[in-house]
């Protein structure tokens, strides 16, 4: 490159005459290139630290398609999921033949942390030219390539880029900081797993492989939204998600909500193979578990983003590792089965186990059963509760 190279720039008076379409499109030019320059110069050693800062100031995520004559961006703001494709139905649409109508999805995790999830596209989707065949994290300047089309992911300022007198509001303490984010609630979590992921992926062909999983963790948000909660965690081959009560008065009908949605997740689970060349239909295990757990809101209006933290949330995780080893499909914590028992008409199947979890020194008393247990439970549970109404 020109070491004398220059980006020039129309000066003040003609800037001010440019329509915002215009000025749009050279600022996300302009941030094009600096984020290839940075790139370019972190790999030459003994660049000066203040090109590399170690955290990057707040952030408006965006999607930006630039060529030289126009720009289009795609604000990531106000929800926690969007998706991508062809069709109209989608959150954001493009007019790329090679893309499936339904291609990927973006999700907005409790943390801020942004994944892609392919959905099972015939043409792919690539971040930085690597095929994406689990939910991959998305980093500030990521390229994402969908069939033909081209994006750009940005996780860094973008009002200042716009305005001279934006101002940010931040919190005076760290401490206040945590305070206003956390609040402890009453909450059921539900952990859910592809059982034998790890020998499936030594069989199928990476193309295969990535519509399987785009497919299953797409139907798998749209019931667990469904059901009133939301995703919050991809983790490889697993899904967590977080129902939070109003009140300490649970009802065994909201534990009979979470149990509903599992019951669809495992029904959709099991017809997949029905729609995949798979060596054996697909199956999943479970734990749930209800206790108390630091929850945060880093979302707004009506679409709320929440992240639990807490040993509620680990216990659910233990226990759904803990059914691959006792012949059980699900696994649930002793408070959950307690609300579910408590004032159930219909008798509740799972039987009693002392479990031995990883990372507690103590046996945890837990209630496990199959899913043939939970099926037969529901339809019971459903008819006696419309028969009391």
């Amino acid at each position: 490159m020109d070491p004398d190279l220059k980006f020039n720039l129309p000066d003040q008076k003609i800037l001010e005459t440019l329509p915002p379409q215009q000025l749009v499109a050279i600022i996300l030019r302009q941030q094009q290139i600096i984020n290839q320059l940075r790139h370019t110069l972190s790999q030459i050693p003994g660049v000066p630290e203040v090109l590399h800062p170690e955290a990057p100031p707040p952030s408006e995520p965006h999607l930006a398609l630039v060529s030289e004559d126009t720009a289009c961006y795609f604000p990531l703001t106000g929800g926690n999921c969007w998706t991508i494709g062809r069709s109209e139905d989608n959150s954001i649409v493009l007019s790329d033949r090679w893309m499936s109508r339904n291609h990927a999805m973006i999700q907005r995790m409790g943390q801020g942390e942004f994944y892609l999830i392919d959905l099972g596209s015939r043409n792919g989707t690539f971040v930085n030219g690597r095929r994406v065949s689990i939910p991959i994290a998305l980093h500030n300047g990521d390229r994402i390539t969908f069939g033909q089309t081209e994006l750009d992911f940005f996780n860094e300022p973008f009002a200042p880029l716009f305005a001279e007198n934006a101002t940010l509001s931040l919190p005076q303490s760290e401490g206040s900081s945590t305070a206003l984010l956390h609040v402890r609630r009453l909450l059921t979590v539900l952990v859910v797993d592809i059982r034998g992921f790890t020998q499936l992926t030594r069989q199928l062909e990476e193309e295969l492989l990535s519509e399987l999983i785009g497919a299953w963790f797409h139907r798998a948000g749209e019931i667990i939204r469904q059901y009133g909660s939301w995703v919050d965690k991809y983790i490889g081959d697993a899904v967590m998600a977080v129902w939070i009560h109003e009140s300490e008065e649970i009802g065994y009908q909201e534990i009979c909500h979470t149990l509903s949605a599992l019951e669809d997740l495992r029904r959709m689970t099991g017809e997949l193979h029905q729609q995949y060349p798979l060596p054996w239909p697909l199956r999943i295990g479970s734990g749930l578990n209800t206790g108390y757990a630091m929850v945060g809101n880093t979302g707004s209006g009506d679409r709320p983003d929440y992240t639990a933290l807490g040993d509620t949330v680990n216990a659910a995780f233990r226990l759904e590792s803990a059914t691959k080893t006792i012949a059980a499909d699900l696994a649930m914590g002793a408070t959950t089965y307690h609300y579910l028992v408590q004032s159930c008409p219909t008798p509740v199947p799972f039987r009693p186990q002392v479990l031995n979890l990883k990372g507690y020194e103590a046996p945890v008393p837990a209630y496990v059963g199959t899913f043939d247990d939970l099926h037969s439970f529901l339809a019971q549970a459903l008819k006696s509760t419309d028969t009391l109404h």
